[in-house]
């Protein structure tokens, strides 16, 4: 089974003269497959994990590593070629482009990669649409859905290359709650039905208790809770 491993990850940002520790020392290991919640008040370092985990950003030590592989010391285009095939992400605000269809919006993840396989790619992408629910917004622009529309449309972006991991910073931040459950329920049913480890940066305790496991950030710590 693969996993993804980060060991002893420390990160501290300088802002004038002062100093502050996000990370310190921080160790979690997530395996296809598995569902991880991070908790902890704004600011506490639960995005800076999530871009470290994903290569985005680097630590000032600690190393990731994908099952025997270190990313860490991976050449830069390695880890870039690695990194679009391991990884996908959803945030807290869905950043669709405009003038792309809802389709379209999911194809771009392979246009960018340059994968020619239209035919195979646009039966993965109307599989996804039709688990989120969403076949029927294919050709519609992100202007015309809901806001819970515009999230599933992200959520289907993040996972249609079929990912072994998918980072999801508050995800549910800015929808109203019944909306929230629905997202937070077909992203948990995703990963089960594709064999995708998730971990999801996130206040809100109900997301985070459905989950397999939960850690909570605090002071540079990373420890694990029992579901709050």
């Amino acid at each position: 089974m693969n996993k993804l491993t980060a060991t002893n990850i420390s990160k501290t940002y300088q802002s004038g003269d002062h100093q502050s520790e996000v990370l310190s020392n921080v160790s979690i290991s997530l395996s296809e497959g598995d569902s991880i919640g991070v908790i902890g008040s704004s600011g506490s370092g639960k995005t800076t994990l999530l871009q470290i985990l994903a290569g985005l950003e680097i630590p000032d030590q600690g190393d990731i590593y994908f099952n025997d592989i270190n990313l860490s010391s991976n050449n830069a285009k390695n880890f870039h070629l690695m990194r679009r095939n391991l990884f996908g992400y959803a945030y807290q605000f869905h950043y669709l482009l405009d003038d792309l269809t809802v389709f379209e919006n999911c194809n771009l993840v392979f246009k960018i990669a340059n994968d020619k396989k239209f035919n195979k790619n646009s039966k993965k992408i109307m599989q996804i649409l039709d688990e989120l629910g969403i076949t029927s917004l294919q050709n519609k622009y992100p202007y015309m859905l809901s806001g819970g529309e515009r999230q599933r449309v992200a959520i289907a972006r993040a996972v249609v290359h079929e990912p072994k991991f998918v980072l999801m910073d508050e995800p549910t931040g800015n929808l109203d709650q019944e909306n929230a459950e629905v997202i937070q329920n077909l992203t948990i049913k995703l990963s089960q039905n594709h064999n995708i480890g998730i971990v999801v940066a996130t206040h809100d305790l109900n997301y985070a208790g459905k989950l397999k496991s939960v850690f909570r950030i605090e002071n540079g710590d990373l420890k694990s809770v029992q579901n709050e």
